[in-house]
């Protein structure tokens, strides 16, 4: 069965750092993309950034995240620096998407979802 597994969210003032964490179990997903969406109440999903051969970014956090993994421990990490309120939100990590996808921003690309890890950002 497969899992992953969000950590690192929290409360943090504007401005703050947090580093999110998705733990990847029952598979591996070297071969395979991973990516970060969010949530905020009374929105839809949104993408946030991705990575297999390349990385890629939703222009609202482009310069203040980073996505990157790390394949022998099958997990993917997303550092998020000079946050702002409107980053808050539930991140969601996802993964299974073709390695090669041309359509990382788009849910329906992801096979396997996390259950959420709450950021908040105050002002």
């Amino acid at each position: 069965q497969v899992q992953l597994v969000e950590s690192g969210g929290g409360l943090v003032q504007a401005g703050g750092s947090l580093r999110l964490s998705c733990a990847a179990s029952g598979r591996t997903f070297s071969s395979y993309g991973m990516g970060w969406f969010r949530q905020a109440p009374g929105k839809e999903r949104e993408f946030v950034a991705a990575i297999s051969w390349s990385r890629y970014y939703a222009d609202s956090v482009k310069g203040r995240f980073t996505i990157s993994r790390d394949n022998a421990k099958n997990t993917v990490y997303l550092q998020m620096n000079s946050l702002k309120p409107e980053d808050t939100a539930v991140y969601y990590c996802a993964a299974g998407a073709p390695y090669y996808s041309t359509g990382y921003y788009h849910p329906h690309e992801y096979d396997y979802w996390g259950q959420g890890t709450q950021v908040t950002v105050s002002s």
